[in-house]
């Protein structure tokens, strides 16, 4: 799997939903209790999202030692699949911890992968029972990896345009700007308080300041985001300054007090803030001789 996308598996939403609508039909169509999706960690896999019909096998989140799984065995073959009737014959699943743990014969499982083809984990099911699965078994079940590797895609482009959307600017030592721009939902007002912070601790900055000119006020609701922020910043000793501020967001704030409620210093423009820490922007013009 690719390292530039730091997801955790609860950001994968699109997988997640798409697959719970996928393991129903694959449950019927190949009359298996369970159908689930792991993910690749460091030295892990870990269990996605699951589906188990008459009694759960594998709950989501179950994890095992990346060496110690069937996951394993299925991405170092080279047709990238996996299947055996009964993984308490085999000699070399038989002898797997979880094999025990889990108590399942009929196995079938493909390699998943993302759509520039690194190996994000795999797409498996299982049964109680001695389960024979065909060719055409296996081609089904590849082609299903294929429309979840375009989830995955669409997950990771979405994290990495509301990651992009976070633009910090060092306006000099210690001292840095972020425009918030548009509307912000949970998901990307997570992905801000995160990065935020982690600016913040990481390059030393002791005052930060939120530019709120080009944010969109969604449903008559200012995102509690921009006071957790505020806040959280005091916490590490960072001095936050408000700017920007609409009339729009000065009507949502006297309804809930959000900003006003923590006493959180509010200018009207970026030079005025700059003016607030001392310092002055100032304009260049370049004469030619």
């Amino acid at each position: 799997m690719s390292d530039e996308y730091n997801l955790n598996n609860a950001q994968y939403t699109s997988l997640y939903e798409g697959s719970q609508t996928l393991f129903r039909i694959i449950s019927e169509r190949l009359n298996v209790n369970t159908a689930y999706i792991t993910r690749r960690g460091n030295n892990e896999m870990t269990v996605l999202s699951s589906f188990n019909d008459k009694e759960e096998i594998i709950p989501e989140g179950y994890s095992v030692e990346y060496g110690g799984t069937y996951c394993r065995l299925i991405i170092s073959n080279e047709d990238n699949a996996m299947t055996t009737p009964d993984l308490t014959k085999e000699l070399i699943t038989s002898q797997l911890e979880v094999t025990d743990q889990l108590g399942v014969k009929g196995f079938l499982g493909v390699t998943l992968r993302d759509r520039e083809g690194g190996v994000f984990g795999t797409l498996c099911v299982m049964d109680r029972n001695e389960k024979s699965f065909s060719g055409q078994d296996i081609e089904y079940l590849q082609s299903l990896s294929g429309i979840l590797s375009h989830m995955i895609e669409f997950d990771q482009m979405s994290y990495n345009m509301a990651y992009l959307n976070v633009p910090i600017i060092p306006i000099t030592t210690g001292v840095s700007i972020l425009s918030v721009q548009g509307i912000v939902d949970s998901s990307r007002s997570e992905v801000i308080l995160n990065h935020v912070l982690q600016y913040c601790a990481v390059n030393q900055v002791h005052t930060f300041i939120v530019d709120l000119s080009g944010l969109i006020i969604l449903n008559d609701h200012l995102p509690h985001v921009i006071s957790d922020l505020a806040q959280a910043l005091r916490v590490m000793g960072v001095r936050p300054l408000i700017t920007g501020i609409t009339p729009e967001i000065a009507k949502q704030d006297l309804r809930n007090a959000q900003l006003t409620g923590l006493n959180i210093e509010t200018v009207r423009s970026l030079e005025q803030a700059m003016a607030v820490i001392g310092f002055s922007l100032t304009e260049t013009n370049n004469v030619s001789h």
